[in-house]
Parts: C-alpha cells; sequence; structure tokens
C-alpha cells in the first residue's frame, strides 16, 4: 500500500527531541499524516507537541492525565476511523527505536481490506549482539509461551511498529488494556480468532540500554503475563477439578464395583477389564462439568455455534486414547499407588493437547 494511503499513529509519555526528528522523517518518506497522541505528559513537555503540531497532515491529541499506552493507541485509532479515511493505520514507538524505512517496509507489505496484523519483528538471535541481555531473554521467553499456548511463533511480541487495515479498527477498538498488557492482548485477540499475522524484519535499535523506555519490568510485565497466562490457569484450575471428580467415578468403580474381575484380551492383547469399563463411564460423570467451566469460566466464550458438537468429537478422540492407554499399561500395574500416577501421567499427557484445541477449535468466537 502507498503511504500516502496510511496514517501513522505514535502514543507519547515525556517525549524528546527524537520524537520530532521521527515525524520529520515520516512527513518525508509520504506518509499521509501523523497523529501523535499525548499521554498526559505534563505542561514541560507541551513544546515538543506543539512544535509537531505546527507541522503540515500532523495532528496531535492528548487529554492531561496519563492512562497508558493502550488507552492512548484506542484513542488514536477512534479518532483515525471517525475523522480520517485513510486504508490502514502503522502504530509505532516516540523513543527512537523505529525509522521511516522500516515503516515503510510494513506500508509495502500491508493489503487494503485484509484481516492481518503486520508486526514490525526485531532480530532476538544470539548473532545480535546489540540487545540487551533483560530484553533478549524476556522477548525469547515471551515467545515460547505464546507459541505454546496459541501455536504462532513471534520473534518480538513486544514490538511497538504494527499495521492493520482499515477492516481492523473496530477489532483494536475492541480490544481490552490500557497499558503496557494492550499490545500482547492484541497478539492473543487476533491469535485465538485465527487472523492472519505478517512478520516484517526491522532494524533492531536500542538507545542507551532502552533507558528511555517508559515500561516497568515488575509490574508491567505481570500485566502481560496475567493476561497470556490468565485462561490457561484458569483451565488448570478447571482441569483439576474435573480430574478430581474423573478420579473418584474411577476409583469407585476399579476399586469396588469392578474390582474382581479379571482382565481380558482384545486382538491379541491383554487389557484390563476394570479399566475398559471404568475409564468411559468416569469420563462421561466429569466431561459436562468441564464444558460449561471451560465455556463459561476459561475462555468466556458468549457466541460460540456448534461448541458442543466439537468439545464431544474432542472428548471422544481423547477418551478413546486415554482408554486404550490407560487399560493396556494398567494391565501391567498391581498396586494402587501405580494406579494413581500412571492415570496423572496419561493425563497431563493430553494436557496441553486439549488446551490448544479447545481455544483454537472448540471454543472458538463465531465472527
Amino acid at each position: 500500500m502507498k503511504a500516502d494511503k496510511l496514517c501513522v499513529l505514535i502514543p507519547s509519555l515525556e517525549p524528546d527531541e527524537r520524537l520530532p526528528r521521527y515525524v520529520d522523517s515520516l512527513l518525508a518518506a509520504g506518509f499521509g499524516q501523523v497523529v501523535v497522541v499525548n499521554d498526559g505528559s505534563g505542561p514541560e513537555y507541551q513544546p515538543i507537541f506543539d512544535e509537531i503540531s505546527a507541522r503540515e497532515r500532523c495532528r496531535v491529541l492528548g487529554y492531561e492525565v496519563n492512562h497508558g499506552k493502550g488507552y492512548a493507541l484506542r484513542h488514536g485509532i477512534q479518532y483515525i476511523k471517525d475523522r480520517t479515511d485513510f486504508d490502514g493505520v502503522i502504530t509505532a514507538d516516540a523513543d527512537g527505536q523505529h525509522t521511516a524505512p522500516d515503516t515503510l517496509k510494513l506500508a509495502a507489505e500491508l493489503q487494503a481490506d485484509q484481516k492481518e496484523l503486520l508486526l514490525g519483528s526485531r532480530d532476538f538471535s544470539g548473532k545480535n549482539k546489540n540487545i540487551p541481555s533483560r530484553s533478549r531473554f524476556g522477548n525469547r521467553m515471551t515467545s515460547g509461551v505464546f507459541r505454546l499456548l496459541y501455536g504462532k511463533w513471534l520473534p518480538d511480541t513486544q514490538t511497538g511498529l504494527r499495521a492493520v487495515s482499515r477492516a481492523c479498527y473496530g477489532d483494536l477498538l475492541a480490544i481490552t488494556g490500557d497499558r503496557f498488557e494492550y499490545e500482547m492482548n492484541m497478539l492473543i485477540y487476533f491469535a485465538v480468532r485465527k487472523m492472519a499475522f505478517k512478520i516484517i524484519p526491522i532494524e533492531t535499535i536500542y538507545l542507551e540500554e532502552n533507558k528511555s523506555s517508559h515500561f516497568h519490568p515488575l509490574r508491567d510485565s505481570w500485566r502481560i503475563y496475567k493476561l497470556l497466562l490468565g485462561s490457561f490457569f484458569r483451565y488448570s484450575a478447571s482441569s483439576i477439578l474435573s480430574f478430581l471428580i474423573d478420579y473418584a467415578v474411577l476409583s469407585l468403580l476399579m476399586f469396588w464395583v469392578f474390582k474382581d474381575r479379571p482382565d481380558i484380551t482384545l486382538l491379541g492383547i491383554p487389557f484390563s477389564f476394570k479399566a475398559l469399563v471404568a475409564t468411559p463411564i468416569a469420563r462421561l460423570c466429569s466431561a459436562p462439568v468441564n464444558f460449561l467451566l471451560n465455556k463459561k469460566f476459561v475462555f468466556g466464550v458468549k457466541n460460540s455455534r456448534g461448541a458442543v458438537g466439537r468439545y464431544i468429537v474432542l472428548a471422544v478422540l481423547c477418551l478413546v486414547i486415554t482408554t486404550l492407554l490407560f487399560g493396556f499399561l494398567d494391565h501391567y500395574v498391581h498396586t494402587n499407588v501405580l494406579h494413581i500416577l500412571l492415570k496423572i501421567v496419561i493425563d497431563t499427557f493430553m494436557y496441553i493437547f486439549n488446551y490448544r484445541i479447545q481455544r483454537g477449535w472448540v471454543f472458538k468466537e463465531n465472527q
């Protein structure tokens, strides 16, 4: 997409002289407009914003009290959506980490009316010696957790250089989070809805160990990981409760009802009869509880047509796998303690698999 069809949105808190320089470079690159949001910087920074506001094709928005980066981004998106007709927006940071050539890279890759998120991705590999060690570790860890939970490898989860077409304005306004967690919530929002990501390599710039950043390592990391892992922790609680119901019924059937039934052979393979019968009955008791908890409490789905059918398909598949596996291995187990450990190992094996499938398929939100 041509630069003059796009607007660049920059949230800014207590900027220095680098912000006007970056704005000038964007204007020289031909972008249609630059919108800067003064996120409650205070009166001593007003001259910088006045300098930017005086430039042609620039607009400065703002408010007196600091609300956070996420709030500033939504504030700017709302203005661009309501007051301009640009075909897309590129968000960028005000601290000198982004350049006009890199911003143009995203512009060139952005497609009109496409529901996708473009990410300007820095190089966090070990080959790049310009990155502070804490930034490299934090980004790599977050990328790994995101891949595990949402199935997408994003090499730079903390980049502020992002681009979307006008078709995504409503999505950006619907995303919650007023501070740095907004950008992580954006990634989760796009991943859960199976919207496309496009990774655009950009220059890696860290000035003075990134000292000018307003990111608070403890407070803002807590907000980010609370969002990233929140549904997983709720899923864990739901799974533990379901497991307790499942195992209570399983134990009752195996150790009391069917305790004297001999093992059987199917297709020449020995199986524990009591395990083959008790496992599906126990799962039928725990599955309805697990479904309701996951739908309402874990994933908070309001509109997911077909979720019951998809859950049944997944439950049956998992039931077949766990029943056959447990029935086969239980034939060789002769103590109650080992029965318990074996069941825990098998259920843990299915744990992450189930979360990923439920998150992305069973409880997907209908558009």
